[in-house]
């Protein structure tokens, strides 16, 4: 499981910023009307310069599971995010690739989730993490917005072993903390290291990434040993 994805990467010089960086995830976005959607021409471009320990990972939002198959083919993809208003169904249906299941955590809470997920396992198949973002009305993500670290912190230990991913208005200035507070398994970032929609910012994508690590880094430090 990788711990820290740069979302919505929109062009090669960007990409190598990342992983210069440290970055051990890209997202590309296959979501047309958002800022950081990519045409799986530009993606394959990208795709093609990526080192292999780096983790590409394509996000949609209510693609046809045929649509989704054919891309993550085509990029080699190494893992799908599903970022829209999928059915538990489509999880099944995108064997064998690893499948992160993206919830806007809003006013109802984390009991939808726990409901998909009871879904998922009925329909043959649980997704492979979970990644928690903000909610807000007609926007499927890429908003900025924070979501309840409080929440997000009992939502990894009811999960437990399923990977818990972190995303919703992550900086380099909060991202220690939110770390430190949810303890999730990897972060997700993408408006919080840009200049502007789709302009990842060199300067803070190092900051954040060099932040992240010393978080997770602490945490691992100061686990009671079960040795």
């Amino acid at each position: 499981m990788f711990q820290i994805k740069i979302c919505g990467v929109t062009d090669e010089a960007a990409a190598a910023a990342c992983v210069a960086a440290g970055a051990d995830a890209l997202g590309l976005n296959f979501y047309p009307p958002s800022p950081r959607f990519v045409s799986r021409e530009i993606a394959s471009r990208i795709c093609g310069a990526l080192p292999e320990s780096v983790r590409r990972v394509g996000v949609f939002v209510n693609a046809s599971p045929e649509a989704i198959i054919q891309t993550a083919a085509q990029l080699a993809l190494d893992w799908v995010q599903l970022h829209g208003d999928e059915p538990p169904e489509t999880i099944a249906q995108l064997h064998p690739w690893p499948v992160i299941r993206a919830f806007r955590l809003g006013k109802d809470g984390p009991g939808p989730l726990f409901q998909y997920l009871r879904d998922c396992a009925q329909a043959g198949r649980r997704p492979d993490a979970v990644l928690v973002d903000a909610w807000r009305a007609g926007e499927y993500g890429g908003t900025g917005q924070q979501v309840d670290w409080q929440i997000v912190a009992r939502l990894v230990q009811h999960l437990d072993p399923l990977p818990v991913v972190l995303a919703g208005g992550l900086t380099p200035h909060n991202v220690m903390d939110a770390i430190r507070t949810a303890r999730p398994r990897a972060v997700d970032t993408a408006s919080g290291v840009e200049s502007r929609p789709g302009e990842k910012d060199a300067e803070r994508v190092r900051d954040f990434v060099f932040r992240v690590r010393e978080a997770f880094d602490s945490l691992e430090k100061s686990a009671p040993d079960t040795s």
